[in-house]
């Protein structure tokens, strides 16, 4: 690997922003793709904007600029446009003051602020470029996510000395890249970086992507043949057994969940290991199908362990082990559990104690040790990498695997990248629940949303405030769960509101759920930690902002936390882009609501990333995520991994794709 230091440019300070970023190296740099490009030929009007709209605005700065100091300090600068007067802020940046003359003429680019009765519109946190020294970003310009002191055109400086001096090459035999007509893959990375054209950059983000399905689809493939999975160990329980326990449920089991129990079973009572991925809708009774097989394990005998990536969904299993398998003994585990308790439990485990362990990532501990674990459980499956339900697994001798996902995954994807699991959906509906209306709702009447809200809260009903950050980014394009917060008090004074996100304590974010339930709060502030495990009855309104930058399946789990009751209930998608691909996705939720479909869909409209990327399988595709592409590169690559691996010529590939999936390992479980 080579060092940032090695780079022009790159000094202690700077190494350390960057290492912020997951940027160790000049290799990571060259990896690290652009969020998304302006087009610095289509500069706007302030006065022409609506409020939350992110837009390019050429201006001259009138004044100096000046510190505003308060409770939360911030500089502001004076700027016209056109002989009309507006204002921009920065939050958290004291150094936007010594950057910014007064008298030059700027490009500003970030977040507009233009509500109704204020009169004279703002900008929150933009970035900036002087016209004058515009000469070299005409064009198609990239625009980074950035940490620390880290300005735009330092990190694309950086990114272009990182590609001068570490340039990818492609591990596809040349066989096949000269069969398929592949184009160089270093070309495609320098115009991923800078292209001239959008239609350029599409072209790049397909070879790119097309490369990493390529290796990622082959070390699939040599980690599969080197498993063993004979089964080692047996289940005594019948089916009289589970037919029995199914009866404690005070509903009977949909044809969808009867057949999974059945797979189940059968899985359990074959000569080889489990390894089953349940997927279904929200609502659709996953998690009775789990406990039924937890069930299996227990009246075997054996151990079973839950795991789930909240403490909040996690202690929700808890309480239904206790439920419904009240004979057997079960314990929580998670990183909030006292030090005592949290050895009391590891050592019941390990001396055969405890029949059902349910907890969070704190299960997967190396000093977690069990004395017959049968079978492991992995609720919201894509919340938890390859290499961690691996490590689970592995906490036995062959230890079953039931991964439960409530986000469907499109089947052709599912049959690629899940080869070595066998698959069952449950395509029922789920049970009757109050409809939800989902609307795209435009800027102009943002205003008369929050009103209505005041009224819902003032009638007993609760809604969330959805936001993709906890601080908002450079460019303020994006608005920060803080700022939102402090925004909606101000707004809606008579309005009881609750503030949480991820990097509150689990015993705070716990606290504060519990008292939204409790309805000691009208509205909640969020981020996406809501996403699954939530389920309050009186919630009836979702608000989502930036809903362009969520996946399709995303915005559908976050609507499923609405319409719980009996009440009639609302998902309100607000979005900072209205360009044809955002309408187009947002359109693509509002008028459907079958996950499947929209799984689909998404796939259709933005390659695999969204579903394998980051958020799915611990880093698998990390990168590659933020790039758009064609569905169609996925099944590209399948046919060159197929071809290549029959071809033998394989020793590059190999060494890659291994290298990929320990660094993959070594991520996640350390």
């Amino acid at each position: 690997m080579t060092g940032l230091r090695t780079l022009r440019g790159i000094s202690d300070k700077r190494e350390k922003d960057f290492k912020k970023l997951h940027i160790a190296s000049a290799e990571d740099l060259v990896r690290y793709f652009p969020r998304s490009y302006l087009d610095m030929t289509h500069p706007a009007s302030i006065y022409a904007c609506y409020h939350n709209d992110t837009a390019l605005i050429p201006c001259r700065v009138a004044a100096e600029p000046q510190t505003v100091y308060g409770r939360r300090p911030f500089v502001r600068v004076w700027c016209e446009q056109g002989g009309e007067r507006f204002s921009a802020v920065w939050f958290n940046a004291p150094y936007v003051r010594t950057q910014l003359k007064a008298g030059a003429e700027y490009f500003f680019y970030g977040r507009v602020s233009n509500k109704q009765g204020t009169g004279v519109p703002s900008m929150v946190n933009p970035s900036f470029e002087l016209q004058e020294k515009n000469f070299r970003l005409k064009g198609i310009v990239p625009v980074y996510g950035l940490s620390g002191s880290l300005t735009q055109r330092a990190v694309r400086g950086a990114v272009q000395e990182a590609l001068r001096l570490c340039p990818p090459h492609t591990v596809v035999p040349p066989a096949l890249a000269e069969k398929y007509a592949l184009s160089s893959l270093e070309e495609a990375y320098r115009a991923a970086h800078m292209p001239r054209s959008f239609e350029e950059q599409e072209r790049a983000a397909a070879r790119i992507a097309l490369e990493e399905y390529f290796i990622l689809i082959s070390a699939f493939r040599f980690i599969k043949g080197d498993k063993n999975d004979a089964r080692l160990g047996g289940y005594s329980c019948t089916e009289e057994d589970v037919k029995a326990f199914a009866a404690r449920f005070p509903f009977a089991f949909t044809a969808g969940q009867e057949a999974a129990v059945r797979a189940v079973f059968s899985d359990l009572h074959s000569p080889a290991r489990m390894n089953r991925l349940l997927q279904g809708d929200v609502g659709c009774g996953k998690t009775a199908v789990a406990l039924c097989a937890v069930f299996m394990a227990a009246k075997s005998g054996r151990q079973a362990a839950m795991i789930a990536p909240t403490e909040v969904l996690a202690a929700q299993n808890f309480s239904l082990v206790q439920k419904y398998l009240p004979e057997y003994r079960a314990a929580f585990l998670a990183g909030s559990t006292p030090a005592a308790e949290k050895r009391a439990v590891k050592r019941a485990l390990a001396a055969g104690e405890l029949s059902v362990v349910c907890g969070t990532h704190a299960v997967l501990q190396e000093d977690v040790a069990f004395r017959d674990l049968a079978l492991c459980v992995c609720d919201e499956q894509q919340r938890f990498g390859v290499a961690q339900r691996s490590a689970l697994g592995e906490k036995g001798q062959g230890a079953d695997m039931l991964v439960m996902s409530a986000t469907p995954i499109p089947r052709t994807l599912s049959l690629i990248f899940y080869g070595d699991l066998d698959i069952t959906e449950i395509r029922d509906k789920p049970l009757a629940r109050a409809e939800t209306v989902t609307a795209v709702v435009p800027a102009r009447k943002y205003e008369a949303m929050l009103d209505y809200i005041g009224q819902e809260a003032a009638e007993g009903n609760q809604s969330y405030f959805v936001c993709p950050r906890i601080e908002g980014d450079e460019e303020g394009s994006l608005i920060s769960v803080r700022e939102l917060y402090e925004e909606l008090c101000a707004r809606l004074p008579k309005v009881r509101f609750a503030l949480l996100h991820g990097r509150m304590k689990d015993k705070e974010k716990a606290e504060v759920m519990a008292a939204f339930k409790a309805k000691q709060y009208d509205c909640l502030v969020s981020t996406t930690v809501i996403e699954v495990g939530v389920d309050v009855p009186d919630a009836t309104i979702m608000v989502i902002y930036n809903a362009e930058r969520f996946g399709l399946s995303q915005l559908h789990q976050l609507r499923g936390r609405v319409g719980r009751g009996s009440k009639k209930s609302y998902c309100f998608l607000l979005t900072g882009n209205d360009g044809e691909e955002a309408r187009a996705r947002l359109a693509a939720v509002k008028n459907s609501s079958d996950g499947f479909q929209i799984a689909e869909k998404d796939l259709e409209m933005r390659g695999g990333g969204d579903f394998l990327g980051t958020r799915q399988s611990g880093h698998i595709l990390g990168d590659v995520g933020r790039l758009r592409y064609p569905k169609s590169v996925i099944f590209t690559a399948k046919k060159l991994a197929d071809e290549a691996l029959a071809s033998g010529d394989t020793a590059a590939l190999r060494a890659a794709a291994m290298q990929k999936y320990e660094k993959l390992k070594e991520v996640v479980l350390n």
